[in-house]
């Protein structure tokens, strides 16, 4: 059995989905493919997130925003969307999750050390559901 692919989606793909992809990344290794993506990307990752992160031992800092194009979109098997509402495309077949998370954008670094172990939490159930022996 191949490896999941696991989308991270939101609007500007500078921060929630960013730091998700990052934790996944760093938890599941190489047993679950990822990819972010934002509906309308923004130009650059939010400084704060990658400061947040990076608390953590996790650097996203050489990650950049992309469109959630449809290639992206059809390549993923489970797409988890974080306050892009309809703004985020739906395409048949895929499992969706929708993770209801405070936007870290313009936020400080307490804020947005919520936002991303709340992120963490999330993700570390993902992994014990999608990487058999996990933790």
């Amino acid at each position: 059995m191949s490896a999941p692919t696991v989308l991270f989606m939101c609007v500007h793909n500078a921060g929630r989905s960013q730091m998700a992809a990052g934790f996944l990344r760093d938890l599941a290794g190489d047993s679950v493919a990822v990819l972010s993506a934002g509906s309308q990307p923004g130009t650059a990752l939010n400084p704060v997130a990658v400061e947040a992160m990076a608390e953590e031992g996790i650097d996203i800092s050489s990650a950049a925003p992309q469109f959630a194009s449809p290639e992206l979109m059809q390549a993923a098997d489970i797409v988890i969307t974080m306050g892009c509402g309809d703004e985020c495309t739906w395409y048949p077949g895929k499992r969706y999750l929708d993770w209801d998370l405070a936007d870290p954008a313009g936020q400080g670094i307490e804020t947005v050390r919520a936002i991303r172990d709340d992120i963490k939490g999330r993700v570390t159930a993902l992994v014990a559901e999608l990487v058999p022996g996990s933790r």
